[in-house]
């Protein structure tokens, strides 16, 4: 077992936990990316922008420091890569981000908006929204790896 791994994992969800009570706490606000994000790209609201902007900066400085800073983990399989190219290629990556934009909007939130912050405040329509989320996701990889042959 790479118990590494586990901690950083560990470590990850608490900060992830800790940064969703934090908003929740000071400005009464759930850590739903695709509501935070979604809402300063589309209407700009005013007075409402900076915490916004500054969470979604946060979004991007994560990865860009691993970038630059070793040993923060490897989620590539060549021991030099941060991150790694897209196993499908970049456009289905392409794709696959606008249905998940696209899924974020009828779902009316996306996983850390229900997974997270709505599972703990033990939201029924957040609960049937996460296991339609897996349920999905499972297809997905099966699909992927034992219909169409890839590997994922």
């Amino acid at each position: 077992m790479n118990f590494t791994a586990s901690f950083q994992g560990l470590i990850g969800g608490v900060l992830i936990g800790l940064s969703a009570t934090w908003l929740m706490a000071t400005l009464g606000r759930i850590a739903g990316i695709s509501g935070i994000i979604g809402t300063l790209i589309t209407t700009r609201p005013r007075g409402d922008s900076a915490w916004r902007l500054a969470f979604g900066i946060g979004l991007v400085s994560g990865p860009v420091l691993a970038l630059f800073i070793g040993g923060l983990g490897n989620v590539a399989g060549a021991p030099n890569e941060v991150i790694g190219q897209p196993s499908g290629g970049m456009p289905l990556m392409l794709v696959a981000g606008l249905l998940v934009g696209l899924g974020t909007g009828l779902g009316s939130g996306c996983t850390s908006g229900h997974g997270v912050c709505g599972l703990a405040r033990l939201s029924v329509r957040s609960l049937a929204a996460t296991v339609t989320f897996l349920i999905a996701a499972i297809i997905t990889v099966f699909v992927v790896r034992h219909v169409m042959g890839g590997n994922v």
